[in-house]
């Protein structure tokens, strides 16, 4: 098969998980034997055209913009015009795969111009990151996804949480929707020996110290300030030997002025941003690892935790429940309740050997429900009944 694919974001260009999940997908499906074509935006030095890992991807121009959503439109007026050109000049392509609302337009435009159906992965919904529309941008994006659900011949979503959600969220038909988890290269993540470990640990916390840490972006639906709210209990059960770390970019003002109110601030160390290599390094001096999030459509996080062998402690929102299970692959606590987080990360750092249990778990579930290959085939597996159900359409 031939496959344009459309995505936002693609390495080195790394704004959330799509990035990291379009980059470690298709690999896998030209080693099935598929040609894909991806297009997404410059960035940076990038080239404009290249090939990884025999995906050849193409980079388009957008230009300048006032706003976020002005470079949307930008994006995908782009995006039309080399796609128009890939169909016309490589085709026939067999189908086209779009990743969220903000590839949209381009690809629903692509889809009829060109009569080649459209897949749509649907990687998070505004309903469900504000539970609920309650303003223009949030009707406008809502509507957007709706728009491109509509127009897909299938949706790939990336939990049974998130079918859940686009049945209800955006209207679409229950058996319209495919779950494909996200998944990890886990030998991308194997533990470095080539450090100091208490040289670099010493750069967090002291000797006495356990380390927990949150990494991701710094937003409300991450549900940081939950952390923040649960440090004070397990400092006191600690007898204060523990430091939180925070890893991820954005605004952390509010976040620091929590933990100078709550009294803490001595035993928070916000990091900013942390390049994928100094956090694979971090990870290896790290004793538990938190997601607090109020808001998650799946949760790739914890499949890096896996990775690194650092045990988790999680919220039960979304797709974490799938993802980690509880007292098994790690600790699963109730959602915006910063008692439960504080017992869910007691139980990591004062049982040692429960802690191992889960770590040794953690890894060898990666491989049994969470490898790219498995994915992958899944995916290839919609893409032939995609394929198989268009050729008997009169378009």
């Amino acid at each position: 098969m031939k496959i344009l694919v459309m995505s936002w974001e693609f390495p080195p260009r790394i704004v959330g998980g799509i990035a990291r999940h379009v980059a470690e997908l298709y690999p896998e499906l030209v080693k099935l034997g598929h040609e894909v074509h991806l297009i997404t935006p410059e960035f940076g030095h990038a080239p404009l055209y290249e090939t990884v890992e025999g995906v050849q991807v193409h980079r388009v121009p957008v230009g300048q913009a006032n706003d976020f959503f002005h470079w949307i439109v930008n994006l995908n007026e782009s995006m039309g015009v080399h796609g128009s050109k890939l169909l016309l000049e490589e085709g026939p392509f067999d189908l086209i795969h779009a990743h969220d609302w903000l590839v949209g337009d381009a690809a629903i435009a692509l889809k009829h111009n060109f009569r080649i159906p459209l897949i749509a992965t649907i990687h998070a919904t505004e309903h469900g990151r504000h539970n609920g529309k309650y303003n223009d941008t949030h009707y406008y994006i809502s509507g957007k996804e709706e728009q491109l659900a509509f127009n897909a011949w299938r949706i790939i979503v990336c939990s049974d949480y998130m079918r859940r959600e686009v049945e209800r969220a955006l209207h679409s038909p229950w058996d319209k929707i495919n779950v494909v988890y996200n998944g990890i290269r886990p030998e991308k993540k194997q533990h470095h020996q080539d450090f100091h470990f208490l040289d670099f640990r010493r750069q967090f916390a002291e000797d006495g110290e356990k380390i927990v840490y949150y990494v991701g972006r710094m937003t409300y639906e991450k549900g940081v300030s939950v952390l923040l709210s649960a440090a004070p209990k397990v400092l006191a059960e600690m007898g204060g030997y523990v430091k939180f770390v925070f890893i991820g970019g954005g605004n952390t003002d509010h976040l620091k002025k929590q933990a100078w109110d709550t009294g803490i601030w001595h035993k928070c160390y916000f990091t900013g941003f942390m390049s994928d290599e100094y956090l694979d390094k971090f990870q290896t001096v790290a004793d538990c690892a938190v997601f607090p999030s109020l808001y998650e459509p799946f949760g790739i996080v914890a499949l890096e935790s896996f990775a690194s062998r650092v045990p988790v402690v999680v919220s039960d929102t979304g797709g974490f429940p799938e993802v980690v299970q509880h007292t098994k692959t790690g600790v699963v606590t109730y959602t915006n309740n910063p008692d439960s987080l504080a017992w869910g990360i007691l139980e990591v750092l004062k049982n040692p050997g429960y802690r191992q249990w889960l770590i040794d778990n953690a890894y060898r579930d990666l491989e049994r429900r969470f490898s790219w290959p498995k994915l992958a085939k899944q995916t290839e597996e919609i893409y032939k009944q995609v394929v198989q159900e268009r050729s008997q359409v009169l378009w």
